[in-house]
């Protein structure tokens, strides 16, 4: 199995200048995000699309490919993600031959760990390739949550689920933005890594589930590594 891995990195962010490049334990976001997918037998190469020249030549120092600087109508605040994808999907296959599979890893989620990107890559083998997304329980329970209609609030879901206790309630997952795997060709039918077979890869552990993209995420982030010892770790020390 082919699978190629896309990073997409702008150069511009508002909320958290230069994040891409910022450096976390030592070593810009980014390069994170690279380094734990390296080594993953069935990924056929890491891409990393971006339109800044400091993080295309961070990522090709770290062992990615950037074969090119994204296109000014990409690099955008409102340029849908993905069309970066299959912006670069398409070039991959047309230069670098057909993938199996690919798998949006992005720069924001630095601690998601090999381990969980195995076991996504094992989800999407025993599924026939069904879409697989990244998942984490939900901290805030949707039946216990809110709609506001003028003055009042109401239940954001109908139900008698208000009322369950805390234990009683059915699970529910958010998406934690740590791993996205498709099929090329459900991508582009569907446009959309959300699909009507999506597979969870259920992700417990609180730091995989880190989604850096303020200043309160960044030192979040940085508390994670000092409490955990977190570290960027080469494929050679990880066998």
């Amino acid at each position: 199995m082919r699978i190629l891995v896309l990073i997409p990195a702008r150069g511009g962010s508002k909320r958290l200048p230069d994040k891409n490049v910022r450096l976390l334990g030592g070593s810009p976001l980014i390069v994170w995000s690279i380094n734990i997918a390296q080594d993953v037998p069935e990924v056929c190469d890491i891409l990393v699309s971006t339109d800044s020249e400091e993080i295309a030549e961070i990522s090709k120092n770290s062992g990615a490919i950037v074969p090119w600087l994204r296109p000014i109508e990409m690099a955008t605040d409102s340029a849908s993600l993905t069309d970066v994808c299959l912006h670069a999907l398409e070039w991959y296959e047309n230069n670098k031959g057909k993938v199996d599979g690919l798998l949006l890893l992005q720069p924001t989620s630095p601690f998601r760990s090999r381990d969980s990107i195995l076991r996504g890559i094992e989800i999407f083998r025993l599924h026939k390739h069904c879409s697989v997304i990244g998942v984490s329980p939900a901290k805030s329970h949707p039946m216990w949550c809110f709609k506001i209609e003028g003055e009042t609030m109401h239940p954001f879901i109908e139900g008698e689920g208000l009322y369950m206790r805390s234990q009683d309630l059915p699970s529910a997952y958010v998406i934690n933005g740590a791993f996205y795997l498709i099929k090329p060709e459900n991508l582009r039918e569907h446009g959309s890594f959300f699909t009507n077979n999506m597979v969870p890869l259920v992700i417990d552990a609180l730091e995989e589930c880190i989604d850096i993209d303020t200043q309160i995420d960044w030192r979040l982030a940085e508390e994670v590594l000092a409490k955990y010892a977190l570290r960027i770790v080469t494929p050679n020390q990880k066998k």
